[in-house]
């Protein structure tokens, strides 16, 4: 079973620049509040470490 990290977006990117909008589409989050869950890998881990400032890490499921 693959290990899987959920993540919440808690910042708007109204007024951010556009590769942090789309680091955003890319994980799939989109609206505040909006939580999903994904696979710990290290692209994934990559993204967020870009925009700790807009989401952040709930928990990690092994």
């Amino acid at each position: 079973m693959a290990k899987t990290i959920v993540v919440k977006q808690i910042a708007s990117p109204i007024r951010r620049p556009a590769k942090q909008r789309q680091t955003l589409i890319g994980l799939g989050l989109n609206k505040m509040n909006k939580t999903r869950e994904l696979e710990d890998t290290p692209s994934v881990r990559g993204m967020v470490a870009k925009i700790p400032h807009l989401v952040e890490i709930i928990e990690e499921r092994s």
